[in-house]
């Protein structure tokens, strides 16, 4: 193992392989990253274990970018370089909190799924003595670490970056670990420091992996964006064609809301309708012509007014001209059985807010799809998932 990364990632997902990590490793040959990244499992899963153990050779993994890209097929295999040490919290938690205290690291990375900031009740102020197990949530982790951040040196800049698909997630992250905080009744100088030192960026990751390579590896799409919202004290792992620093961190969260995961729900709509093949994919309802049409019409008729109320039309439709690109990719099996689960809960994250921009912006807009498709769940309420 080769300590001392200035990034510590928490996750071991084939996103984050052929995203971050990738991101981070193209950077590198170019010498535009801070440097390499220790990784770190949240969890216990046997599949997880496999892919730390690999990682930890540093021999780095392959990642293959499938897809179209400018009209063109694209399959091509990268190697990663990025891991230079892999951790888990099971077994090597001290090692963890030491990469926490040390003046190398920069920036944390998360991205622990969608249970991935539950806490946990038998996790308390005990996890911050000396030789403590790791405790089982990861906000709680994530807590005791900071604590020996600000033990340690509270002085030092860090910044954190939860890759996780919610608003303003670095926000909300901040929230939860602060608020653990105050039921473990940590002192008030530390909570200050907890809310004001470390950088608590917001952020979006868009890139679509449909396959892992086994032990470690991904398969993924040509197209990458990771967009993060400026800050004082801000620093990005990397500099990268595909990360953008941004002010409104709000129109990157639309296009892909509202585009792309509206896009998806509407075809696991019409699937769920009835008269499709069970075993229909994205691909199929993009080539089947009615099906492509519905959503088509869908997008101009009745999603890009919102965006031109809004004066984002231009971003929208340039976005849109990618994203064909993207659902066509004739690699990628997305099943629309596997999109249509907790299919009621997605309408009201993907469709809803539309129809609610749509209310304040462009109240003339009729939106007959979008709310007769939301009649059922009866609610027109924005949520706060990008997922």
């Amino acid at each position: 193992m080769s300590p001392g990364q200035p990034i510590l990632q928490f996750g071991t997902s084939r996103f984050l392989q052929a995203h971050v990590d990738l991101l981070v490793s193209e950077a590198m040959a170019h010498g535009a990253a801070l440097g390499g990244i220790t990784v770190v499992q949240t969890t216990d899963e046997p599949r997880s274990a496999a892919r730390v153990a690999a990682l930890a050779t540093g021999r780095g993994h392959p990642v293959r970018i499938r897809g179209l890209a400018n009209g063109q097929v694209m399959d091509e295999q990268r190697h990663c370089h990025a891991v230079r040490a892999a951790l888990r919290t099971a077994t090597d938690w001290p090692a963890v909190r030491r990469e926490f205290a040390s003046d190398t690291l920069q920036v944390v990375v998360s991205n622990t799924g969608d249970a991935g900031w539950q806490l946990d009740g038998l996790d308390g102020a005990h996890a911050l003595a000396p030789g403590a197990a790791a405790p089982r949530a990861f906000p709680a982790k994530l807590l005791v670490a900071l604590h020996d951040r600000w033990q340690a040196r509270p002085e030092a800049a860090l910044t954190l970056l939860p890759c996780e698909l919610v608003a303003r997630n670095g926000e909300r992250l901040r929230d939860i670990v602060v608020g653990l905080a105050q039921q473990w009744r940590l002192d008030e100088a530390f909570l200050d420091w907890l809310r004001s030192r470390p950088v608590w960026a917001n952020s979006l990751v868009d890139r679509i992996v449909p396959e892992a390579i086994e032990p470690v590896g991904a398969i993924a799409e040509p197209y990458a964006l990771w967009a993060i919202e400026r800050q004082p004290g801000l620093v990005p792992p990397c500099r990268h064609a595909d990360i953008v620093l941004t002010n409104d961190l709000g129109a990157f969260e639309r296009l892909k809301l509202w585009l792309l995961n509206l896009g998806h729900t509407a075809l696991a709509e019409l699937w769920l309708r009835g008269g499709q093949p069970p075993g229909r994919t994205v691909l199929d309802a993009m080539r089947d012509e009615p099906t492509r049409l519905e959503l088509e019409r869908l997008w101009a008729e009745e999603v890009l007014p919102v965006f031109d109320a809004l004066g984002e039309g231009r971003e929208a439709r340039a976005y849109l001209s990618l994203l064909r690109e993207r659902l066509l990719n004739p690699y990628l099996a997305h099943k629309l059985s596997d999109i249509a689960t907790n299919h009621a809960q997605k309408k009201e994250r993907r469709l809803a807010p539309v129809v609610a921009a749509a209310q304040r912006c462009a109240p003339a807009l009729a939106q007959p799809w979008l709310r007769g498709a939301l009649a059922p769940t009866g609610s027109l309420d924005a949520k706060e998932s990008l997922q």
